[in-house]
């Protein structure tokens, strides 16, 4: 199994404020929904919940949760409450959903899968926002960057991808 992180970063690592990207990039969500169509994504209640109510067409969402009590009744939603739990159970969906697992967030489910990630889709915009989620520091783990395309426009971003080495 290969376990990916894919998420999108301001310049001061914020990812999210009040549960939204603080950002409107139509590229990437395009990028986002291409990569993980078809696949198991891994998350927390808030990023599930940032959905809007409704699960993401054509993925199966593994919800982590500490609430005992969190029910969402939808045969393409599990819940879960570690992140040990999920990785488990993403592994048992690999013949129907692919090899490759996604991490989706939030900011806590990164920083506890850094360790167990292969890859990091990191698409980087060239600018600070405020922010209440960030994206862990990982330069002190094995990851190198082997691809970067960037992109101009207000904002400007980058893709990277982030391999363990």
């Amino acid at each position: 199994m290969i376990l990916s992180a894919i998420a999108a970063m301001a310049k001061n690592r914020v990812i999210g404020v009040d549960n939204h990207l603080p950002w409107s990039i139509p590229e990437d969500m395009k990028f986002f929904r291409d990569k993980t169509k078809g696949h198991v994504m891994i998350m927390g209640r808030k990023t599930f919940d940032s959905f809007g109510g409704k699960p993401l067409p054509g993925r199966l969402h593994i919800v982590i949760t500490r609430n005992a009590n969190f029910r969402f009744d939808h045969p393409q939603v599990l819940i879960v409450q570690s992140l040990k739990e999920a990785v488990e159970k993403a592994r048992s969906f690999i013949p129907q959903y692919g090899n490759e697992v996604f991490v989706i967030g939030g900011g806590e489910i990164y920083r506890q899968s850094l360790s167990l990630l292969n890859r990091i889709y990191l698409t980087v915009v060239d600018q600070e926002y405020p922010g209440d989620a960030y994206f862990p520091e990982f330069n002190h783990l094995p990851f190198k960057l082997t691809s970067q395309n960037d992109r101009q426009g207000t904002p400007s971003y980058s893709f990277c991808v982030y391999e363990k080495g």
